[in-house]
């Protein structure tokens, strides 16, 4: 699976979460939802994305670039 879907699964997931403590539990949860939506804001603009580190370093996902590289084509040299 690539990176960049479960990086979003992820912010999908945590936005989510975040909002359901924030109305059951204390609204101070919608901060958390703002940093996501701040590390969002950002990666799009300088590529830099924590979770996205971390899950590389994890070993998990893949860019999907192996795939290409190893498949045939005709027009591969």
């Amino acid at each position: 699976m690539k990176i960049q879907l479960l990086v979003r699964r992820f912010a999908g997931i945590f936005i989510l979460v975040s909002l359901l403590l924030a109305h059951y539990h204390s609204p101070y949860w919608l901060w958390f939802t703002a940093f996501v939506g701040f590390n969002l804001l950002q990666s799009s603009f300088t590529n830099f994305c924590p979770l996205e580190m971390a899950l590389k370093k994890a070993g998990v996902g893949g860019s999907g670039s192996e795939q290409v590289k190893n498949s045939a084509s005709c027009c591969a040299k």
